[in-house]
């Protein structure tokens, strides 16, 4: 290790031959005031400090390889040798104390001028750290495995392998945001049992993996954590490690499993969402390691527990803070650093599972994820983001006095105002104000999160004389279904932490239950849906807690139980979905812009290789924004065009990120098809398109509605794929059409995302399932039959390549402005309607009980469907602009428009067609069958017959 005066003189060399950065009498001054601890440096080491921020200038920020080399650099042997060799074990921990105190110096100048943002202080000191602490492990390794061998062990085939140690950073290492004077909280993971290869005729010892790798961690923080004569490099805190103090100082992958499973408490959770591995690991270990690490902190399901461990969290560190009577404490005080990161975590407990985009360390970039999903408003963001600069700006202002790890504002008036002065504030009274009012900002959306939500807001009577209330309303039949499902075998085998939880969820769905009583009189509706629901989720308790973290919301779910049996039953079938719905995102609709953006943001996180998680995704997604509509048309009856604009556009951004995902995966495995003028496709350009028929086509999509959908492309069939693994085109699109439907059909807990029907491709069931453009073109004008050309009348191209989507768009037109035999025509729509009405329609025993199918029976929505396909081959030739919409609605002003039929006719039709189709989604809600009275449709459908009477027969 070279001496001050080796030091000085290197530097002064590099000094001639560079501008030195001149230190100014102001500066100097600014860091006597900001650190007494950091001017005692400079005066005592002046002509080394100068040298060294001659060489690392404060106007310039440090990389993290620069720090690696300083590191180096200053645990190098002082002796004159001219092979550089490392320090001794006291030479490399004077090298280091004394590289920190310069580094420290540094920054806290820095600070204290304001020239160096939160941001990359904390980087740089967490950059430090990271060297110091992979420096320092390697170190004590090479000198352990000089002893006792390398660690190895069995692995599950049998063979030999060698034992590593990952090094996990919590806290706020963890997340990369060091703060002026923090200690390091580490935890040390191995991989196995074993023993070192250690060889007595070779000098070494042989000894058990754990006893190397405990010796190894002790190393480690003798070096980093003891406190000479020069100070310590950094305070190590090893208590956040599994079993706490007293435990072993190593644990291995199994042991660290084991413990998640079953001794692994909610504060855990929190402190394991910041844990990163510090050194480099292999592929294998780091994948083994986030097997285990993932699932204990982020869960599948929407995790509201996360608030209970908030609470108690808070409660302990309140009563700590009484005790010690610390309420200056800028991290641990009301309003403080810790609030805002539990705020922050809590939220990324309980959503990260579902949302990889939060399973982010930083505090501030965690922040910023929770605002985009809108879990977090933008004022509460703005306030929270800029309190957490503040506070941490004042934390490192503290900490830069004596190079104390405290949070506390100092108690004699000349830190204090020195303090202030060094944050920017005239005095200290200004400071306390603008820190009172950022403290106020975070308290607040704190105490909202953890102690209002637990009272509903117009909660009025105990809990007690609520459920006697309820008693007192409920049918017969409803008490003796409650009284059932609290005496089910279902409720008796719950464990003991679900029945806490149902126990804690049951008053505030009573209470629900009579607000909905005393506003609409519906809870004897509700109930039975309800208790379905609860039997739901009780074994999945963590949806209990979301019912009673969330009173006031839990109220606004009752409602929508009594009004559709249909919302009723997917939130039953799928729990998941409970959380959307209680945050009441149905309060807007997003448009295909927004929607198209959200399953972007979703799917960022989703590996390429995980299949369960992208069908996870696109489901999730779904059944979501779908059960969004649903509520949205129940609260607002919303007009039907837009409920079905809406269910249509999360069809076709579906579609659009299947395509896109299953083109990538395919191109991945086989390369690139070659297109049908001899040139790869591209991703803007593959060669392929997805074609709606029916609804989807139609614009008209409803809640229930399955997809029809043809595949077409212009790939050259015959030709091989250009990847190590080639295929022809005619197997890539292949693949391509059925990993589209694998994605889309395949059932899992999530539901499938549609059903999809393919019948209506080129030669139905019997045909390929994608076919050329050419030959979709012959085969729509040389064998289609007339229904297929009617189908195609609602059909349209909804996502792929666009010059396939343009060249369908041309055959579609060609084939519907074909001159065509109004008789002949005639006859074969009436002949499809016939068999349609037959098979589908209402039976005679229903037609004798005055029931009217509203879709199949004559006066229905077929017959006005057909009617619209009718108008367009009879008279497209004519009139080509009627080919140019696919709608039934805009069909018809296109037809009166033209003056194919008069205004009226057409008006008059389509108020019918939106009649009927209100009607359909309403029986939908309500779980209820199509075949309604006849006697209140009678107009509608006598209006409708006699204008089919009129156009058709």
């Amino acid at each position: 290790m070279p001496s001050d005066n080796s030091f000085a003189a290197t530097f002064a060399q590099e000094a001639l031959s560079s501008t030195p950065e001149k230190i100014t009498a102001e500066q100097i001054q600014t860091l006597k005031l900001a650190s007494p601890f950091a001017y005692q440096i400079w005066q005592q080491k002046q002509s080394v400090c100068q040298n060294f921020l001659t060489s690392y200038p404060l106007s310039q920020f440090l990389t993290r390889q620069q720090i690696s080399d300083l590191i180096d650099d200053y645990t190098l042997d002082d002796g004159l040798d001219d092979e550089l060799k490392r320090a001794d074990e006291a030479g490399v921990m004077r090298g280091l104390r004394r590289l920190r105190g310069l580094l420290m110096l540094r920054w806290i100048w820095q600070d204290a001028l304001g020239i160096i943002s939160l941001e990359k202080l904390t980087s740089e000191l967490s950059d430090f750290a990271d060297n110091c602490i992979n420096f320092t492990k390697e170190y004590v390794w090479e000198q352990l495995v000089e002893r006792y061998g390398r660690p190895t062990y069995i692995d599950s085939k049998g063979q030999r392998q060698f034992d590593d140690m990952a090094i996990f950073a919590m806290g706020k290492l963890g997340a990369q945001e060091l703060n002026l004077s923090s200690d390091i909280d580490l935890i040390f993971v191995h991989r196995a049992r074993g023993e070192t290869d250690g060889d007595k005729s070779k000098g070494t010892k042989c000894i058990d993996n754990k006893r190397f790798m405990i010796r190894l961690g002790q190393g480690i923080i003798k070096i980093l954590d003891t406190c000479t004569a020069e100070g310590f490099v950094f305070r190590v805190d090893m208590r956040l490690r599994p079993w706490g103090e007293g435990s072993d100082l190593a644990i291995h992958l199994t042991a660290l499993d084991k413990y998640f499973s079953a001794h692994g408490r909610a504060w855990e959770r929190f402190a394991w969402l910041k844990a990163r591995i510090v050194n480099e690991v292999d592929d294998d270990f780091a994948d083994d390691l986030e097997d285990i690490v993932k699932p204990f902190v982020f869960r599948y399901y929407v995790d509201y527990s996360a608030f209970a461990a908030l609470r108690e969290m808070k409660s302990l560190i309140q009563n700590q803070v009484a005790q010690r009577e610390d309420l200056d404490n800028i991290k641990l005080g009301a309003g403080g650093i810790r609030d805002i990161e539990f705020v922050v975590q809590a939220f990324q407990l309980i959503y990260g599972g579902r949302h990889s985009q939060l399973e982010v360390k930083s505090c501030l970039k965690a922040m910023k994820a929770l605002n985009d999903f809108d879990f977090i408003d933008d004022e509460t963001y703005e306030k929270l983001e800029a309190a957490y600069r503040f506070l941490r700006r004042v934390e490192h202002g503290i900490q830069a006095i004596n190079d104390q790890q405290t949070q506390r504002l100092p108690s004699n008036p000349e830190s204090q105002h020195n303090l202030a002065v060094t944050l920017g504030f005239k005095d200290w009274s200004d400071f306390l104000q603008c820190l009172n009012e950022h403290r106020q900002n975070v308290h607040i959306p704190f105490d909202r999160m953890v102690t209002e939500r637990q009272i509903a807001k117009d909660a009025t009577i105990s809990s007690d004389k609520e459920a006697e209330a309820l008693n007192k309303i409920l049918t017969d039949e409803n008490k003796a279904k409650l009284e059932q499902f609290w005496n089910s075998k279902m409720v008796a085998s719950l464990s003991e932490e679900a029945k806490e939880r149902l126990d804690d969820a049951y008053p505030v769905l009573v209470h629900a239950l009579l607000v909905h009583e005393e506003q609409q009189g519906l809870a004897n509706v509700a109930l039975p849906r309800l208790i379905n629901l609860m039997e739901a989720i009780c074994r999945r308790s963590i949806y209990l807690v979301m019912l009673a973290e969330n009173p006031n919301a839990t109220v606004n779910l009752i409602p929508m139980l009594s009004a559709s049996p249909w919302i009723a039953g997917e939130l039953t079938h799928y729990p998941v979905l409970l959380d959307s719905f209680l945050q009441q995102r149905y309060r807007h609709l997003p448009d295909k812009q927004e929607l198209a953006n959200i399953l972007r943001q979703r799917l960022l996180r989703v590996e390429p290789d995980d299949e369960e998680m992208l069908l996870n995704v696109l489901r999730l997604f779904k059944n979501n924004q779908v059960l969004a509509v649903a509520a949205s048309d129940v609260i607002a009856e919303r007009p039907i065009m837009k409920v079905s604009d809406s269910l249509t556009d999360i069809a076709e951004v579906v579609l659009e990120f299947t395509l896109e995902r299953a083109f990538t995966e395919l191109v991945k495995r086989h390369g690139y098809p070659i297109n049908q003028q001899g040139e790869s496709v591209t991703e803007a350009h593959n060669g392929f398109a997805i074609i709606g028929y029916g609804k989807l086509g139609g614009i008209e999509m409803s809640y229930t509605s399955d997809l029809d959908l043809v595949f077409i492309h212009q790939i050259n069939e015959q030709a091989m794929t250009t990847g190590a693994k080639p295929v022809s085109g005619m197997k890539f699109t292949a693949r391509l059409a059925q990993k589209l439907m694998t994605y889309l059909n395949t059932q899992t807990r999530d539901g499938s995302a549609y059903e999809i029907d393919m019948r209506l491709r080129p030669s139905g069931n019997a045909g390929m399932m994608v076919v050329s453009s050419h030959s979709f073109e012959r085969y729509q004008l040389e064998k289609a039959w007339v229904w297929e050309h009617q189908a195609l009348v609602r059909a349209r191209a909804i996502c792929g390549d666009r010059r396939v989507m343009s060249s369908f768009n041309h055959t579609r037109k060609q084939v519907l402005t074909r001159e065509r035999d109004i008789n002949d025509l005639k006859q074969h729509v009436i002949e499809m309607r016939s068999k349609m009405k037959d098979h589908l329609g209402s039976n005679q025993k229903a037609q004798q009980e005055g029931k009217f199918h509203l879709k199949q029976d004559a006066g229905g929505i077929v017959d006005i469907e057909f009617m619209a396909q009718y108008g367009v081959l009879a008279h497209a030739h004519e009139h080509p602009e009627l080919t140019e919409w696919s709608d039934n609605v805009r069909i018809f002003e296109s037809l009166a428009k033209a003056g194919v039929w008069d205004v009226a006719t057409c008006e008059g039709l389509t108020q019918a067609y939106l009649k009927l189709r209100a009607t359909m989604h309403q029986i939908a809600l309500a779980n209820e069958e199509v075949m309604v009275d006849a006697e209140p449709w009678n107009e509608t459908r006598e209006y409708v017959i006699s204008k089919w009477n009129e156009i058709v027969v």
